[in-house]
């Protein structure tokens, strides 16, 4: 079954974004001066972590503040989607809203498990990915009303190193546990 052009938009947005997501992440683990950290304990790797999921959760708040001052601003939408039907406008600021929320969630759940499990050489890919989260985020905003094709660089850009470290962390989880097994 052939691609449409919608699936053939975004397969060459997210081909890169993959790309510069796993770049990212090595850079950063690669370049991650271990003295930026108040230490190797759990105690300080999980503050690195949660300090981490400080930048998805501003990506988030930036979301849901457009929401509120376009309700504020917008008559038809000011009393809220449980007593209105929503402006285009507002719908879609809704969806960008649901989409960062779920890959915030993702996102700083990742960043804590990453901190806690991965060797502390590895500790710099979480600004790295804090970094593209934010970057993604952008990107997937201002090309939401482009359609699949116009997101789709912004959304791989956030949710392909969240994606990354959760699937590196069960393989090195699981490696573990193989390891202890033999």
């Amino acid at each position: 079954m052939p691609f449409s052009a919608k699936q053939k938009g975004v397969v060459r947005r997210v081909i890169p974004a993959a790309v510069l997501s796993l770049a990212g992440l090595f850079l950063g683990a690669l370049t991650f001066p271990v003295s930026a950290m108040h230490g190797p304990e759990a105690g300080a790797r999980v503050a690195w972590g949660l300090q981490w999921s400080l930048l998805p959760m501003l990506a988030l708040m930036v979301s849901v503040m457009r929401v509120a001052n376009h309700r504020f601003a917008t008559p038809e939408d000011i009393d809220g989607s449980g007593l209105t039907s929503g402006t285009p406008r507002v719908l879609i600021l809704c969806a960008i809203v649901q989409n960062t929320l779920e890959q915030a969630v993702l996102a700083s759940a990742a960043y804590l498990i990453w901190a806690i499990a991965m060797p502390l050489s590895w500790l710099g890919a979480i600004p790295a990915a804090a970094l593209l989260f934010v970057v993604g985020r952008i990107l997937f905003a201002r090309g939401y009303q482009g359609g699949a094709p116009g997101r789709a660089l912004g959304f791989a850009l956030t949710a392909y190193p969240t994606f990354a470290m959760l699937i590196t962390i069960t393989l090195v989880l699981l490696a573990r546990i193989a390891g202890h097994l033999v």
